[in-house]
């Protein structure tokens, strides 16, 4: 009964911690809406360049059901450091000291490999891709470019730096939980550098441009693992000597 027990409570945290993050987000949601022609005004400015003139939309609703998508996205990245709290507070009583020490370190630097994944995509990579797409056009042809379109583009690949960059994490976690070591991931350097140009053609448009601008920083991303993770195996190994 008492094991019963304690997994009823567990489960009624966690119920309020899901409550607690959805709460957050819920009002966070009209900020994100009354943020988002802003944003949309700022990223078309940043990213676009004059060839495509202003941006159009091709549907009654469309802008309005782009602005409800956007809120919910900014919701969120408002949401994280109470979402991330939340999270440590449900985890942490259960957990020894060094574990805690390496959750927290694992979600905050999580989190922000995953933001500077988003910003380095919106501010370096989406601008470029922009320009290359309107050297293509002629007297002849001439862009017509859709919200929708540039908005999902713009999504889609925010998201797949945010989850690439996550790589130095991985690498880090895997060789701290002994999955496998430094040395070997050394050796196997091919192979990861194939991994990682198959998922950025996965994550990214069937273009070339994105997916080598998506895998050229993964990879100094896991060559930064493979330096750190290498760090902490000596450490290790000198704390056992």
């Amino acid at each position: 009964m008492p094991d019963n027990d304690t997994f009823i409570n567990h489960l009624e945290e966690l119920r309020w911690t899901l409550l607690r993050m959805l709460t957050a987000t819920a009002l966070l949601y009209p900020v994100g809406y009354i943020l988002s022609p802003w944003i949309i005004s700022a990223l078309v400015q940043w990213c676009c360049p004059h060839t495509f003139g202003v941006l159009h939309y091709f549907a009654p609703m469309e802008v309005f059901l782009v602005r409800l998508k956007l809120a919910l996205i900014v919701a969120l990245i408002l949401g994280c450091p109470w979402n991330m709290m939340q999270i440590c507070r449900f985890l942490l009583p259960a957990l020894y000291h060094h574990e805690r020490q390496a959750l927290v370190w694992w979600l905050a630097g999580s989190s922000f490999l995953f933001l500077g994944g988003i910003a380095f995509c919106v501010c370096c990579i989406l601008p470029l891709l922009m320009k290359f797409s309107a050297e293509f056009a002629t007297n002849d042809i001439q862009p017509i470019l859709g919200l929708s379109s540039f908005l999902d583009l713009a999504g889609w690949l925010s998201l797949a730096f945010g989850l690439m960059f996550q790589v130095p994490v991985a690498v880090l976690l895997a060789v701290k939980f002994g999955v496998i070591s430094t040395a070997s991931l050394e050796r196997k350097r091919p192979y990861v550098m194939t991994v990682i140009l198959v998922f950025a053609a996965i994550l990214t448009p069937p273009d070339v441009v994105s997916q080598v601008m998506l895998a050229l920083p993964t990879w100094i991303l896991f060559e930064l693992g493979l330096l750190l993770s290498s760090k902490i195996e000596r450490a290790d190994t000198d704390d056992h000597v």
